[in-house]
């Protein structure tokens, strides 16, 4: 399946404002390898032809069920991972493939939070190390400077000041990805790419976390790849919303049109499962059917219509399957078996 890349727009998002990321036809394979002599058997497409942009400010929602590659996209965009073809540009600079060297000085300018902040907080560093740990990096500030920034971030993301002698263990989950934020936020960044960031919490502590980055975004003019499965939380802090499965972009749009019409049948799917207070409808979800196909050997044709044995999945075979934009600002897969027409 190729996906037709998104307008060229080199200087606005698709709300007007200024453009900060832009990502066009973005691929990430991961070599399969095997035999007598480990030769390269095949690849695992994680991310297969990604386009999409990001405008300043903005909260761009990028929901699928687990293993659709969306964790995959998001380190490509900050490069943890070098992207096997495609294009990221931030800020005007095309990333893609800059040397780590050159690519130093801009990392300041784009962070990310993981998902689970146990994992990804060095629990032998106190929390001012490893609030302080970026802008020694970026060779920002002077040692007092640092100490009064650390301080500074604690209490923007309300954590007491007591907290930078501390380590991340003698913490719970809600106050480990508070100081995972303090230190996304340490240089001053622009973008965050925010990996399922309340997943791992609990509902109560979700909360308090999505308005700290709300409020963070206001006070800050922050811009957002919020990346989740949960579609009632996109929802609820997304200005725009990409539905991505299996590697692919299937319907992007306004957070309020893509709930209120959605086009695709993966997107009526999902908003389908999300959970419902009213107890007389709780019978009426059906659950997605079929197995997700491997991203090792996907099908010819619609991935999805495959799943769940759509009838006019034929049709799709050999189709040059990609994004059209059916009303301003929605866009949906072209696909025929997958999209009522």
């Amino acid at each position: 399946m190729h996906l037709t890349p998104m307008p060229d727009n080199d200087t606005n998002d698709a709300n007007g404002g200024e453009t900060l990321l832009e990502v066009d036809g973005l691929k990430m394979h991961f070599p399969v390898r095997g035999g007598v002599f480990f030769r390269q058997t095949g690849a695992v497409r994680a991310v297969d032809g990604v386009s999409l942009s990001i405008g300043k400010g903005e909260t761009l929602g990028l929901v699928g069920e687990s293993g659709c590659g969306k964790s995959t996209l998001g380190k490509c965009l900050v490069r943890l991972l070098d992207p096997t073809a495609g294009r990221v540009r931030f800020k005007g600079h095309d990333i893609t493939h800059m040397r780590q060297s050159a690519l130093r000085p801009l990392r300041k300018d784009f962070q990310m939070v993981f998902q689970d902040p146990a994992e990804s907080l060095d629990a032998r560093m106190s929390v001012a190390e490893l609030i302080a740990e970026p802008l020694v990096i970026q060779k920002m500030g002077t040692r007092e400077e640092r100490r009064e920034r650390v301080a500074e971030l604690l209490d923007r993301v309300g954590m007491p000041k007591s907290a930078a002698a501390k380590f991340s263990f003698e913490f719970s989950g809600g106050q480990r990805q508070r100081i995972g934020i303090a230190r996304a936020l340490a240089a001053n960044p622009d973008l965050l790419v925010l990996d399922e960031p309340v997943s791992a919490l609990d509902v109560s502590v979700q909360s308090q976390v999505l308005n700290l980055l709300m409020e963070l975004q206001r006070e800050l003019g922050l811009s957002y790849l919020f990346i989740a499965h949960d579609l009632a939380v996109v929802k609820h802090v997304s200005d725009r919303v990409a539905v991505m499965y299996l590697g692919k972009i299937v319907e992007m749009a306004g957070a309020d049109e893509i709930y209120a019409n959605p086009r695709h049948a993966y997107t009526k799917a999902l908003i389908e499962a999300i959970p419902t207070p009213d107890p007389s409808r709780r019978g009426e979800r059906e659950p997605i059917t079929g197995e997700v196909p491997s991203p090792i050997d996907p099908p010819p044709g619609c991935a999805f219509g495959h799943r769940v044995g759509a009838p006019r999945y034929e049709e799709s075979i050999g189709m040059e399957i990609g994004l059209e934009e059916i009303a301003p600002g929605h866009w949906v897969s072209n696909c025929p078996c997958c999209v009522q027409r």
